[in-house]
């Protein structure tokens, strides 16, 4: 970028700079993984470098003379094996020297023109012995401007380059495939069938219709250029050179320049898009499990109203029944047949509590009984049901991880493992230690105090035992029969007066017994359900406060990294129509 620049260049160059600056700070805020920020960043300080030619290829595909040819010096070392070792960068110099520089690239200067506008980079064999050396090569392809990619004529477009050329060409690369010693092979149609088995590889490769190819004998060139002329015909260098310095003058330098990063950036950013979608992906998941949860719970609601009514109505039923027992003795007892026997109020009332109130104690406690019993038991299997429901998606979480070490700290899945793990650990404590009969006898004895307070008995007494004897005190209270038994003696006008009174008074007793009972265990009922499903919903709240305040994290960087999407996109299309 050390040419004069002009006005609209100095713009792209800016709007560039902004937009991959911005990405940068993305790429940070989404927690991208280091090496990607650090191909970013070295994406964008070449940017103010000389413009980087990179050559690749497999090792004995002639890399070395390919360079040497180019630049018309015997710089670099040739052989069949590997003589590569370390990443070479050739940059322009008064002498020609080698220096070891960072991250085992070795520098090697020298008095060469071409040199002095452009650097190029001599990397190990994709195939070479040495693995590490093909680490250093990936290392430093996103670097590039231009990337030259050596194949050998004698083994072209073999499975490891098609390999390492799809790596290459997810960095969003100007790539330009260079066929070398084709001087080995004999015939023109021989020659033919090579470049067009390449060209169709590549173009199905790149997705390149007319991708750039060129084949050549970078040994005849050398010789050509050693001072044999009569080989350069046959050494297709000519063409080469030709569109190395057309499509590296000054403009397109410059065009390359910042396809660079903008490919490294629309790689990165892509990137990231399809790690955002698998997020959401994943926390729609976690959003339906929530759903399901709170789904079962208003199912669970419906189904605990409606078996309460029921199980509430066996218990009016128990108290209706008996106003039908007291309305019939006091159709029997309060005859003019009977009076002598109403003057014993003793012997009628232990009538009365034998034929009417009979055993509706031990009824009502007995049903009372097997209503929390059920309370009890579909407060436990709600647990259980939840439980299941996290243990599900905790080892569907489990099984997406991909590699062996586990969802790394810091990220999504690393987060929500650990939530999940918690939650999942919380519920199957509480469905392994819940203890029924330590339940049921806290229900009981909250059940008991409500009917305390509404006044049917005092502290200490069973609900059955204390229904039976409001029952029997409803008798007594509300006839009047002991006290005005004398009356009943005053003539048959009176007598069934007073019994209808009787009747209407007992009912109203026991109506309003029954209401009281009901009413308290109703309370009780609803005060369970809301406890119970309190306990619950703050069980699982902190997962939905996750999800919730995760799933609009993502939202904001799925917006931000779409916008500087399109924004990449119309700068590429930019440079691309000044081609």
């Amino acid at each position: 970028m050390d040419n004069i620049l002009s006005a609209e260049q100095e713009s792209l160059l800016k709007r560039t700079r902004d937009t991959l600056g911005d990405l940068r700070d993305a790429l940070a805020e989404a927690g991208a993984p280091q090496s990607d920020r650090a191909a970013l960043a070295d994406s964008i300080k070449q940017l103010d470098e000389l413009f980087l030619l990179v050559i690749v290829g497999e090792f004995n595909a002639g890399k070395s003379s390919f360079i040497n040819a180019l630049l018309g010096q015997q710089l670099l070392a040739e052989g069949v094996t590997p003589t590569t070792a370390h990443i070479y960068l050739l940059k322009y110099g008064e002498q020609i020297a080698q220096t070891p520089g960072e991250k085992g690239v070795w520098v090697q200067t020298a008095p060469v023109d071409f040199l002095s506008r452009i650097s190029i980079v001599d990397t190990p064999g994709t195939n070479a012995i040495v693995r590490e050396h093909e680490a250093l090569t990936n290392e430093f392809v996103p670097r590039s401007d231009l990337v030259l990619f050596l194949t050998s004529a004698d083994r072209p477009f073999t499975e490891s380059e098609r390999s390492f050329l799809e790596r290459i060409r997810d960095w969003g690369k100007k790539i330009v495939l260079v066929i070398n010693k084709i001087d080995i092979v004999d015939t023109e149609e021989d020659k033919a069938k090579i470049v067009g088995f390449v060209r169709q590889s590549a173009a199905t490769l790149l997705g390149d219709d007319d991708p750039t190819i060129f084949a050549v004998s970078a040994r005849k060139a050398q010789m050509a250029k050693s001072g044999e002329p009569k080989y350069w015909d046959g050494s297709g260098f000519e063409e080469v050179e030709m569109y190395v310095h057309q499509i590296l003058d000054d403009d397109g330098r410059f065009r390359l320049k910042l396809l660079n990063p903008l490919g490294v950036g629309m790689k990165l950013t892509r990137q990231q898009l399809q790690t955002i979608e698998a997020d959401l992906g994943g926390l729609s998941e976690d959003s339906q499990l929530l759903e399901d949860i709170e789904s079962q719970m208003k199912f669970y609601q419906d189904d605990m109203d409606r078996n309460f009514k029921a199980r509430l109505g066996e218990i009016e039923n128990l108290l209706y029944e008996m106003e039908k027992r007291g309305i019939d003795f006091l159709d029997e007892t309060m005859r003019l047949a009977r009076i002598p026997d109403l003057m014993r109020s003793e012997q009628i009332k232990e009538s009365f509590e034998t034929k009417v109130v009979g055993t509706i104690g031990q009824d009502i406690e007995s049903r009372v009984g097997e209503l929390i019993d059920w309370m009890v038991e579909q407060d436990l299997r709600q647990w259980t049901a939840v439980a299941e429901h996290l243990s599900k998606r905790r080892k569907e979480t489990s099984n997406r991880v991909v590699g062996q070490s586990g969802p790394k700290e810091g990220t999504l899945a690393y987060d929500r493992q650990r939530l999940v793990d918690s939650l999942t650990k919380s519920t199957r404590q509480v469905v392994e230690s819940y203890d029924r009969s330590k339940e049921s006898a806290q229900l009981a004895a909250a059940a008991r105090q409500g009917v305390v307070q509404t006044g049917i008995a005092g502290v200490g007494m069973g609900i059955g035992v204390a229904v039976a004897a409001a029952a029997s005190v409803a008798w007594i209270d509300v006839t009047g029969i002991v006290a005005g038994g004398a009356a009943l003696l005053l003539g048959l006008f009176i007598l069934p007066r007073q019994r209808r009174k009787a009747k209407e008074e007992l009912s109203a007793k026991l109506s309003d017994l029954r209401q009281r009972l009901v009413d308290s265990l109703t309370y009780q009922f609803d005060r369970e359900m809301r406890r119970g499903n309190q306990r619950i919903e703050d069980t699982v709240a902190p997962f939905g406060r996750f999800v919730r305040s995760q799933q609009e994290r993502i939202e904001e960087q799925q917006e931000t990294f779409g916008e500087l999407e399109a924004h990449l996109i119309g700068l590429q299309r930019h440079l691309a129509v000044e081609e």
